[in-house]
C-alpha cells in the first residue's frame, strides 16, 4: 500500500514558480529598502512603498505580507488602504506641503521650462487624487 502522506504531498514547484516567486520577494524587499529612506528623507514617502511592498509580499511572501499588515506603526494605513482605499488625512496634509515645497524648489533650479511647468502639473495631479480619497 502506498504512503497516504506520500501520495498527498504536493509537487516540487517549477523554476518559473521559482523564478516568480523570488521576484515578488525582490520588488517587496526593493520597497522595504525605500520606505526606510523614506523614513529618514523628506520628500520621500514611506507608506506607497510599504503598500507596494505588501502587495508584492502578497504574492511570493506570506509571511512578510503579513508582518507588514500587523506591523504596529503602518500596518493601520496598510489595512486601511486595502480595505476602503483611504488615507489618512494627516498623509494627506504631509504629502501636499512635501509637493508644495517640491515644486518650489523645482522653480529655483536651472532645469528646463517644460520640467518647472511640468513637475508641478503633476504633483497637482496627485494632491488632487490624495484629497479624493476616503479619510481613514
Amino acid at each position: 500500500m502506498p504512503d497516504t502522506a506520500v501520495a498527498a504531498r504536493a509537487p516540487p514547484p517549477s523554476t518559473l514558480q521559482l523564478l516568480r516567486r523570488l521576484a515578488w520577494r525582490a520588488l517587496a524587499l526593493s520597497c522595504i529598502g525605500l520606505g526606510l529612506l523614506g523614513a529618514v528623507l523628506p520628500g520621500l514617502p514611506t507608506v506607497p512603498f510599504l503598500l507596494v511592498a505588501a502587495w508584492a509580499a502578497g504574492r511570493g511572501w506570506p509571511r512578510l505580507e503579513s508582518w507588514l499588515s500587523n506591523h504596529p506603526r503602518h500596518g493601520a494605513a496598510i489595512r486601511a488602504w486595502r480595505t476602503h482605499g483611504s488615507v489618512p488625512r494627516r498623509a494627506k496634509w504631509l504629502s501636499s506641503i512635501t509637493m508644495l515645497l517640491s515644486s518650489a524648489l523645482v522653480a529655483v533650479t536651472a532645469l528646463p521650462l517644460t520640467v518647472k511647468l511640468g513637475l508641478p502639473a503633476f504633483m497637482a495631479c496627485v494632491a488632487v487624487w490624495i484629497w479624493r480619497r476616503p479619510e481613514c
